[in-house]
């Protein structure tokens, strides 16, 4: 299995899911994008601080209102090592979700190849995504390859 998962109340119903990705939809992290300036990036630093992430209060009414009717997958390229630091983040925050996958922690591709794999994974599974929010153009163009309708969020973390 591509990435680690975790059930909010037990395995969530197959059938047709949203996608939702956490830094820049859910949670602002632009606080912490120093730690990806310059030649050398230091990934473990920016996952870490994203427990002082804000929340972006409209994405998360929007997801709160998604769950009424959807099962929502939080799909995030954060390594699993940072599992404890999402969840509680998430629980602070109030985020209502049914599943989160996250990256194996020794995984070190793209964040459009992880969530591929964990998209295949999903869909293995029973899952059928029909939906999915993301800020990264590269997450974007891969999801539309796979069929997906997207919506994107302009986080500003990919402006040139």
């Amino acid at each position: 299995m591509s990435g680690v998962r975790f059930e909010r109340e037990g395995r969530p119903p197959e059938g047709s899911v949203v996608i939702v990705d956490v830094d820049g939809v859910l949670s602002d992290a632009s606080g912490r994008q120093h730690f990806l300036d310059g030649p050398t990036k230091d990934w473990w630093a920016f996952f870490e601080a994203s427990v002082d992430d804000p929340p972006i209060p409209e994405a998360i009414r929007l997801v709160e209102r998604l769950t009424e009717d959807h099962t929502v997958i939080l799909l995030t390229a954060r390594p699993s090592g940072s599992a404890d630091t999402t969840l509680e983040w998430l629980g602070r925050h109030g985020v209502n979700w049914d599943l989160l996958a996250m990256r194996n922690q020794n995984d070190h591709g793209s964040s459009p190849e992880v969530k591929r794999a964990i998209l295949t994974d999903l869909r293995s599974d029973g899952y059928e995504p029909v939906l999915a929010i993301d800020d990264d153009p590269g997450n974007l163009v891969m999801y539309r390859s796979e069929g997906l309708l997207t919506v994107y969020v302009h986080s500003g973390y990919y402006d040139a």
